[in-house]
């Protein structure tokens, strides 16, 4: 049986600067809290393309599972971050068939917002993990962090050279 699950916003990614991470943010507009999720640099530039609408010359790994799924006659119904367990974002995806295919939560919001789907959240995820916004109506740092979306581009996700 599926947990509650509640129809959240998908604010965009940030990159953290204290912590040098990537932060996709997810609204609940109903408790008003915020889900922040860590997510990898290549993560975090397919959900900032997808979101600024950017089509790629060569599809993107999500690019590809879409096609593929459409290839076959069917769809993504369903994107949903079922639980977090130690720290952990677990999602799945449903399928248009019924199938349900497990998913990293930062994954399952990528392919979402290429299917044109709404991110769905387990109610206890939310709760849990969900934190108020602290500095003026969430409303206000929500259509500022529209505003940096609007600027920001895939490559500022990308890291450099490392070892």
């Amino acid at each position: 049986m599926d947990p509650e699950l509640v129809v959240v916003e998908v604010v965009g990614v940030r990159r953290h600067p204290t912590v040098d991470e990537n932060v996709v943010l997810l609204l609940d507009p109903d408790s008003e809290l915020v889900v922040p999720i860590l997510v990898g640099p290549h993560e975090a530039g397919a959900i900032a393309a997808a979101q600024a609408g950017v089509v790629p010359p060569r599809p993107m790994t999500h690019d590809l599972l879409r096609d593929l799924v459409l290839a076959e006659g069917d769809e993504v119904r369903r994107a949903a971050i079922t639980r977090l367990e130690d720290g952990v974002f677990y999602a799945e995806l449903q399928l248009g068939n019924g199938a349900r295919v497990d998913s990293r939560a930062s994954d399952a919001i990528a392919v979402a917002l290429r299917f044109g789907i709404p991110v769905l959240c387990s109610a206890e995820v939310v709760a849990v993990a969900g934190v108020e916004v602290q500095h003026g109506d969430p409303d206000d740092a929500v259509e500022k962090f529209r505003e940096f979306l609007d600027r920001v581009t895939p490559e500022d996700f990308e890291q450099g050279d490392g070892p």
